[in-house]
């Protein structure tokens, strides 16, 4: 996705010099690459049946896709501490492309949803965006406020509030799934941050109930409950997606169908290259390729905490709190996806980073990716400026007691 080597960063000559961390960039494009496989497999028919071309969709995931590595690349080579100066005009930015979807002409409704702004030639999902900024506008308030997080209720509601009017600005979209999302990437950071477990407690049972009313208000997310709890009931109508998606992973079996070979992609399984691709690899490469999944996921959220966990020790506090909430994001999007795609979890509109076709959503995953590669580049820079130190401090000479005895 872009150099690992210290030569891809600019400094001053004889300066300490960095490198992105590897397992980062290998996880990352091992996803973009299936990704990339698995579009181009479970899109071609649904292409054709709109008369668009069987490449259509497969092109478009490649251009996003290349916008996306750019977009790290970028990010990737910024000071953190310009990020961190920025955190809350782009909290304000945030807010404003969130406000900008209800307004006639610029907002766009897609199945009775207004998520994305008109751009022209492609829609902008808002959320996307937001996301990344929330985990930096949260890693700069946990640093400017870490004792009064850990100390009083206050220093908790803060950050809570601005994460919970984000939400209710999703709800109003709606869209239920990212708002849930914001919410358990938002506590979890507060919780690493130094929160104490008794008041978080307090305020996720407050919050129990508006949430229990925001998920069976509306009369489609209680269809959903229903047919997630028995999709057998109704398999052609409340419960076709999840009884399509279980069929799929059943076909699978050990090592798949083949490649190419599935036939639940062929306008038996709804959203077959988006929110239920994970059902189509299951299909097609079987459980194997459901552990490849896994494997690759692990493997980037593995290597994003323990990014975190060295920045924090080292004192870099912004960037460690960054690497834990990118790396919470990636790993609770992508653990409601697999779960929907399993019927583990009720059905929702997330999909797999990476991997599902989607123009904002990839961007963005890789915009993420390159912010989690510069904390490990700064991480590493620091370490080996600590290295060259101790390696240019003089040796002792010996005390002339020890010499005389």
């Amino acid at each position: 996705m872009f150099g690992m080597g210290a030569g891809t960063q600019a400094t001053r000559r004889g300066a300490p010099q960095g490198r992105y961390d590897p397992g980062v960039v290998l996880s990352a494009l091992g996803l973009a690459c299936l990704g990339l496989v698995m579009v181009a497999s479970s899109s071609i028919s649904i292409a054709d049946s709109q008369h668009l071309g069987p490449f259509y969709f497969l092109i478009r995931h490649m251009v996003f896709l290349a916008l996306g590595i750019g977009l790290a690349c970028v990010v990737a080579r910024v000071e953190l501490s310009l990020i961190e100066e920025q955190a809350f005009p782009l909290l304000l930015l945030g807010i404003f492309l969130l406000l900008l979807v209800f307004v006639p002409g610029i907002g766009m409704r897609i199945n009775g949803a207004r998520r994305w702004i008109h751009l022209g030639i492609s829609g902008f999902q808002s959320v996307e965006l937001v996301k990344v900024i929330l985990i930096v506008y949260l890693s700069s308030y946990l640093v400017r406020h870490r004792d009064s997080v850990h100390a009083s209720m206050l220093g908790v509601l803060k950050p809570l509030g601005v994460a919970g009017f984000l939400v209710l600005l999703l709800l109003a979209q709606p869209d239920f799934g990212s708002a849930t999302l914001l919410l358990a990437v938002s506590l979890g950071m507060i919780w690493l941050g130094g929160a104490r477990l008794r008041n978080l407690g307090m305020l996720a049972a407050m919050a129990m109930p508006a949430l229990a009313w925001a998920a069976l208000f509306e009369d489609y997310r209680l269809k959903r409950l229903k047919s997630f709890l028995d999709p057998w009931a109704d398999p052609f109508n409340e419960g076709f997606q999840l009884t399509q998606a279980l069929i799929a992973a059943g076909r699978g079996e050990w090592f798949g169908v083949g490649l190419g070979a599935s036939v639940q992609k062929l306008f038996y399984l709804p959203e077959a290259h988006t929110d239920f691709i994970l059902a189509v690899i299951a299909e097609e490469l079987g459980f194997f390729g459901i552990i490849l999944v896994l494997g690759l996921f692990a493997g980037l959220v593995g290597s994003g905490l323990r990014i975190g966990l060295r920045a924090m020790e080292r004192g870099q506090r912004f960037g460690g709190y960054c690497a834990f909430g990118i790396s919470l994001m990636i790993a609770f999007q992508a653990l409601v996806s697999i779960g929907v795609n399993l019927g583990v979890l009720p059905t929702k509109g997330l999909t797999l980073p990476l991997i599902s076709s989607g123009g904002s959503s990839v961007m963005m995953t890789c915009l993420a990716v390159g912010l989690l590669a510069r904390v490990s580049y700064e991480l590493s820079r620091a370490e080996n400026a600590a290295a060259q130190a101790v390696a240019a401090a003089p040796v002792a000479a010996p005390s002339l007691a020890g010499e005389v005895a």
